[in-house]
C-alpha cells in the first residue's frame, strides 16, 4: 500500500482538482499523509495563473526535492507535478522542474494511480529516461457526481465545481489556454452532489465555483457566445438562475454562495433569483477589473463603464442587503494617470464591501504581454498600494456602520465565524464567543470592528 502526500496550491478551483486526485488515491486503497517523511510519493498540484503563483509552485517542488535528498539511502521519494504548470508549459516543464519524476495535466487527474504505481514500483528509476509529461492540447475533463473525491475544506464547507474552462478572451488572462473551452455540468448531476453534501455529510455552506459561473449552461445554448449578452434567460436552456432555483429547493439549513460571476452575463432574472432564493446568500462576487472605457476595451472585458455602473446599481436595488465583492487591476499596459484616477474615483463612489486590487502581471502568450505602454513594476505596485489604502479606509467605514446590527453567522472554528457577506479565506471574519460550536449557525450582535473584520457577542 503506497503512502502519498498532496500539496494543493492556488484557488478553490484548483483545490477541487486536488480533491479529485485524493479521491482517486483513496479509491485505490492508498494511504494519505501530511508528512513527506512518511510518503512514498508526493503530488504537487500547481497553479500557473500569475508569476507569484508559479514561483510558489516551483518553491513547493524544490522543497519536496530537498526532502527526497535528505533520505539518501532510505526509500526514494517520487515527485509528481500536476495541474496548471504542466498543462500550460507541456514538455518545457521538465526544464523548469527537473526535480520531478512525472507531470500530469488537467485531463489526466484520473490517471494518477497507475502512474504512481509505475513510478514507485521502479524505485531506482532510469537516469537517462526523461520524466513523462502527460497532457492534452485542449482539456475536456469535467468530473461529475460519481467521481471519487476527498474533501480538503472544513467539514461544514464544500466547493462544488459547476463548470470548467472559459470562453472569454481577456487580454491579461492565460486561463482559457490552460483550462480549455467552457463546459458545464448538468443541473441534475450538481443537484445530486449538493443534496448528498447537505443531507449526508452535514455541509452548511455550498460554494459554487468555476472560471465563469454566470456563463453556466450557456455553452449548450444555440448560438450562445461569451460576450455582452442582453437576453440571458433560462428559457434558452440550463442557466445559473435555474441551477440556483433547483438547489434552493433541497431540504436543509445551509448557505449557497456563488463565486466568479462575469459581469457580461448578469440578467434581471438572475438578480431576482438571488433576491428570492432564501438559501442563496446576498453576496455577489463580480470581478470588474477597471472602470475606464479605454482600459476595459484594451482588456477585452466586453463591458464598458456605463454598463458596469448600471449593473452595480441594479444589483443593489434588486438584492436586499447585498454585499458586492470585486477585483481590479492596476498598471495594465497603457493605463494613464487619468485612467487610474478614474478607477480611484469609482472605488470611492461605489464603496464595495470587499475589494482586491492586483498589480498587473505580464503573462506570456496573452494579448496584453505584447501591448505597448508596459508600466514599470514599481509604478504598478505604487498604484496598487494607493488603491488599497483608499479601500482600507472605505472598509473601515462600512464595518463601523454594522455596529449594533443583529446578524447570522456560520462558525468556522472557536471564536471565528463569518457572515453571509464573507467568503471563506477571501474576505473578513466575525470574532465571536469561543463557546459557539464550529459548523453551526448563530445569531450575534455586532459590538465592534476592525478594518476588515467584525467583533460580535
Amino acid at each position: 500500500m503506497l503512502t502519498v502526500g498532496i500539496v494543493s496550491l492556488g484557488c478553490p478551483k484548483n483545490q477541487s482538482d486536488s480533491e479529485v486526485l485524493i479521491g482517486q488515491l483513496l479509491d485505490a486503497g492508498m494511504r494519505l499523509t501530511a508528512d513527506p517523511r512518511e510518503a512514498d510519493a508526493v503530488v504537487v498540484n500547481t497553479c500557473s495563473f500569475i508569476l507569484d503563483a508559479r514561483e510558489e509552485s516551483l518553491g513547493a517542488v524544490r522543497e519536496m526535492a530537498r526532502e527526497a535528498r535528505r533520505r539518501r539511502g532510505n526509500r526514494p521519494l517520487k515527485i509528481v507535478v500536476a495541474g496548471c504548470m504542466p498543462q500550460r508549459y507541456g514538455n518545457a516543464v521538465r526544464e523548469m522542474m527537473p526535480q520531478a519524476d512525472a507531470f500530469i495535466g488537467i485531463d489526466e487527474l484520473e490517471k494518477i494511480v497507475p502512474l504512481l504505481e509505475k513510478l514507485c514500483g521502479n524505485a531506482a528509476g532510469k537516469k537517462d529516461v526523461p520524466a513523462p509529461v502527460l497532457t492534452t492540447k485542449r482539456p475536456r475533463y469535467l468530473p461529475d457526481f460519481s467521481t471519487p473525491r476527498g474533501r480538503l475544506t472544513l467539514p461544514h464547507i464544500a466547493n462544488v465545481k459547476i463548470a470548467e474552462g472559459c470562453n472569454h478572451g481577456c487580454a491579461f488572462c492565460a486561463i482559457p489556454g490552460i483550462r480549455g473551452r467552457h463546459r458545464s455540468r448538468p443541473i441534475a448531476d450538481i443537484a445530486v452532489e449538493v443534496k448528498t453534501l447537505v443531507q449526508v455529510n452535514g455541509v452548511k455552506e455550498i460554494n459554487l465555483i468555476s472560471q465563469d459561473t454566470t456563463f453556466f449552461g450557456m455553452d449548450t445554448w444555440k448560438g450562445a457566445r461569451a460576450g455582452k449578452t442582453t437576453k440571458v434567460s433560462s428559457e434558452q436552456g440550463e442557466s445559473l438562475a435555474e441551477l440556483l432555483r433547483t438547489l434552493n429547493r433541497i431540504r436543509g439549513d445551509f448557505w449557497i454562495r456563488v463565486f466568479y460571476t462575469h459581469p457580461a452575463h448578469w440578467s434581471d432574472e438572475l438578480i431576482s433569483v438571488f433576491a428570492k432564493c432564501r438559501k442563496v446568500v446576498p453576496y455577489v462576487d463580480i470581478p470588474l477589473q477597471h472602470i475606464s472605457d479605454r482600459m476595459l476595451s484594451a482588456m477585452r472585458r466586453e463591458t464598458d463603464g456605463a454598463f458596469i455602473r448600471e449593473l452595480v446599481a441594479k444589483i443593489r436595488r434588486g438584492i436586499p442587503g447585498v454585499a458586492i465583492r470585486s477585483t481590479f487591476i492596476a498598471g495594465f499596459p497603457g493605463e494613464t494617470e487619468e485612467d487610474f484616477a478614474e478607477l480611484l474615483a469609482f472605488l470611492e463612489e461605489a464603496k464595495f464591501d470587499r475589494v482586491g486590487v492586483f498589480a498587473y502581471s505580464r503573462e506570456e502568450n496573452t494579448l496584453a504581454a505584447a501591448m505597448p505602454g508596459q508600466i514599470a513594476p514599481a509604478e504598478k505596485e505604487r498604484r496598487r498600494d494607493a488603491a488599497m489604502a483608499l479601500l482600507k479606509k472605505i472598509s473601515r467605514e462600512r464595518m463601523r456602520s454594522r455596529v449594533g446590527e443583529k446578524i447570522r453567522v456560520l462558525v468556522d472554528s472557536p471564536g471565528i465565524a463569518r457572515s453571509a457577506w464573507d467568503g471563506f479565506e477571501v474576505d473578513g471574519v466575525v470574532y465571536v464567543p469561543k463557546n459557539l460550536p464550529a459548523g453551526t449557525f448563530a445569531d450575534v450582535v455586532v459590538s465592534g470592528y476592525r478594518a476588515y473584520d467584525l467583533i460580535a457577542k
